[in-house]
């Protein structure tokens, strides 16, 4: 356990700050879920309406220093060619 002030201190900022992040993470990884489902399901408008909001979630969490930037545009770039193959494989149907 801290015994200065200061170290009392950080260690609250810690833990406050740690709560926040594995909210947004878990935000982030339903979002993520939602728009699986949602292909998976065949609900191609609703899964791009879903990716359009996970994107900017992504980008808030990396500007945050919450996941790395590259971390957001692997997972935007994984989910963007999933979702163009989606469209593009119920228009050639």
């Amino acid at each position: 356990m801290p015994h200065t002030e200061s170290a009392k201190k950080r260690l609250r900022q810690n833990e406050k700050r740690r709560l926040a992040n594995k909210a947004r993470t878990t935000e982030l990884k339903t979002i993520r879920k939602q728009v699986l489902r949602a292909l998976g399901d065949g609900k191609n408008e609703d899964a791009q309406t879903l990716y359009r909001e996970l994107t900017k979630r992504l980008d808030q969490a990396a500007g945050q220093n919450v996941i790395h930037r590259n971390t957001a545009a692997r997972q935007k770039a994984r989910l963007a060619e999933r979702i163009h193959a989606a469209a593009t494989k119920t228009k050639t149907a």
